[in-house]
């Protein structure tokens, strides 16, 4: 799972779709309450950005067209204010995260240099 935190407009197709769906991921493995220490370890996810992040996405899925069908419940806020400290105050790093999706994706990083 990874919430890549690039602003969504600069991401393409594959990967807004793709960070959409990772974040249903979280939600449901949070929701069974599964541990995502090594996903916090190595900076991938803000949990506590989750449902602001999912919001973000989704406009942006309707600007392009997409149906979005898929809100995060309520519950979701409640289980992240239930979260330990270290969880609830992950960030990702903004700079790794754009860099990482600029080399594994031509189309991310023509988006990202045109800003």
């Amino acid at each position: 799972m990874r919430m890549w935190m690039v602003r969504p407009e600069m991401m393409c197709q594959k990967h807004l779709l793709g960070e959409h769906v990772e974040i249903h991921m979280l939600a449901g493995t949070l929701k069974r309450g599964k541990s995502i220490a090594l996903f916090i370890d190595k900076g991938l996810l803000e949990p506590s950005s989750l449902a602001e992040r999912h919001d973000k996405l989704a406009e942006e899925m309707l600007k392009r067209g997409f149906r979005h069908l898929s809100p995060l419940g309520p519950e979701t806020g409640k289980i992240i204010a239930n979260l330990g400290e270290k969880e609830k105050n992950a960030r990702v790093d903004l700079g790794k995260s754009s860099a990482e999706l600029c080399a594994r994706c031509p189309e991310c990083r023509k988006r990202l240099a045109e800003t």
